[in-house]
């Protein structure tokens, strides 16, 4: 069993929803974000793993495992589905429901959280589709003084300790050891995620285990600005030439001599 000081290790996940990209996404009025009236919203794929992670280690050692998000549409449902797949609690966080916070402006609000919760260890997605530079762990880190680490994908748990893996290109791997607490952004699990059936998710919808926090802390203000967004140029796209050889050949030929490719 994982034990800090005589205690059950306590891990807390950080779950954000946001826009699903397999929906039709229009812009806003403004021309600077997605109109979020109609559009589906999913689990961040990144925080998935996250939420992932924390089971195994549980699992592997008996730690506790608590989820806190950001009240809003969906997330409760979203805590609901952490119960279902292993979490033992989850937390939501009231009163910015008319707000939409980037990573950055939110983190000083699960700073708060996560003080009152005093984990040994803090697991958050990498980034999100929304958060592209991977914002969340290294503002979290700052503002718990904790250290932090980015783009792992495996974590070992010891006494007062935690080894994390990070890949990198050529098939080469670090192996990092930080003392806990500490807060790790997390880009895969050590195993897929596991399939959550209907009926431990009605169980979870049933057992009432989802507490409510108020959110306190202000927001931290965001210093970038997004001046316009537009949909992709979709004027061009894929050119289908056939399964015959010959024909495919001169189709490329044709195609590299019209647009002045070909040396004569």
């Amino acid at each position: 069993m994982f034990l800090n000081e005589g205690k059950v290790m306590h891990i807390v996940v950080i779950l954000r929803l946001v826009p699903d990209l397999s929906d039709e996404l229009d812009l806003a009025d403004d021309g600077r974000s997605i109109d979020r009236e109609w559009v589906g919203i999913a689990l961040s794929e990144f925080d998935e793993q996250a939420l992932e992670e924390a089971v195994l280690l549980k699992e592997a050692g008996g730690a506790k495992v608590t989820a806190i998000a950001l009240s809003g549409e969906g997330v409760e449902r979203m805590l609901q589905g952490a119960l279902a797949r292993g979490a033992d609690a989850a937390i939501l966080l009231e009163g910015r429901e008319e707000e939409h916070l980037d990573s950055r402006a939110a983190a000083p609000i699960f700073a708060e959280a996560i003080r009152a919760l005093e984990p040994d260890l803090v697991l958050t997605g990498v980034q999100t589709i929304e958060d592209l530079f991977g914002q969340l762990a290294p503002y979290l880190g700052r503002l718990l003084d904790w250290p932090q680490v980015s783009a792992v994908s495996g974590v070992e748990l010891h006494e007062k300790s935690c080894v994390l893996r990070q890949e990198y290109s050529g098939g080469r791997q670090a192996r990092i050891e930080v003392d806990l607490p500490a807060v790790v952004g997390l880009q895969t699990a050590s195993k897929p995620p596991r399939y959550v059936s209907a009926s431990k998710l009605k169980e979870a919808m049933k057992s009432g285990q989802i507490s409510r926090q108020a959110a306190n802390a202000e927001p931290m203000t965001n210093r970038a600005e997004i001046e316009s967004l537009a949909p992709p140029d979709r004027s061009t796209g894929a050119r289908m030439l056939g399964d015959d050889p010959e024909t495919a050949a001169v189709e490329i030929l044709n195609a590299l001599d019209e647009r002045g490719l070909l040396q004569r």
